[in-house]
């Protein structure tokens, strides 16, 4: 029921959003090229890798300029992807990964292979569970250029964050419902109202 009721929401969302899609992607052309979309590997379901879709936010080739965690005020970013980032309209690219089956809009924030490859004991419910577009460790660290701060950002990342949005991602996978669904859902688009016109009023 649950895949149904996404796969119906995100083609919704989909026709619904297109215009937005069409200026975005002019956006990012106008300011810094193509490709307009970034897609990279990600741990998903039963452990099975696959492809997360995202507006490109970074100079191109950026996963091989630096490292996977973004940076505070990362050069890296370009300035239209300073506002998708900030405003979140970065991830919304993944109604793809809904309609394709390898995401829901809820559910744990898949993570980088090479983090997901070294999960054990509970760890592994959390690839028990279709990954999501947002869950209870994407609210906590919304602001997570912020936590990792400016330098070392993998390492701050790893050594200060991941275990924490690995517990969160478990108290997902074990207490997943649609009520859950729901409370997170709106809880998102709460922050994520207040993320962006902290952005734009600064």
């Amino acid at each position: 029921m649950k895949s149904k009721l996404d796969f119906l929401l995100a083609l919704v969302f989909l026709i619904v959003l297109l215009p937005v899609y069409i200026i975005i992607s002019l956006a990012i052309i106008i300011d810094s090229g193509f490709p307009v979309f970034y897609k990279a590997d990600r741990g998903g379901y039963k452990g099975v890798p696959f492809k997360i879709f995202k507006f490109r936010s970074m100079v191109k080739n950026a996963d091989k300029i630096g490292g996977g965690t973004t940076a505070l005020n990362d050069p890296r970013i370009t300035r239209v992807g300073a506002f998708l980032r900030k405003t979140k309209l970065d991830e919304i690219p993944q109604l793809f990964n809904i309609l394709n089956g390898t995401m829901s809009f809820i559910g744990p924030r898949p993570e980088l292979l090479k983090y997901t490859n070294q999960y054990e004991g509970e760890e592994k419910l959390i690839l028990e569970v279709r990954p999501g577009i947002t869950d209870y460790s994407s609210i906590e660290f919304i602001n997570l250029d912020e936590i990792v701060g400016g330098e070392n950002a993998d390492e701050m990342y790893e050594k200060h964050v991941l275990k924490k949005k690995n517990q969160l991602r478990i108290k997902y996978a074990r207490t997943v419902s649609f009520a859950t669904d729901i409370k997170l859902f709106f809880l998102t688009v709460f922050k994520t109202i207040k993320k962006a016109l902290t952005f734009m009023t600064k």
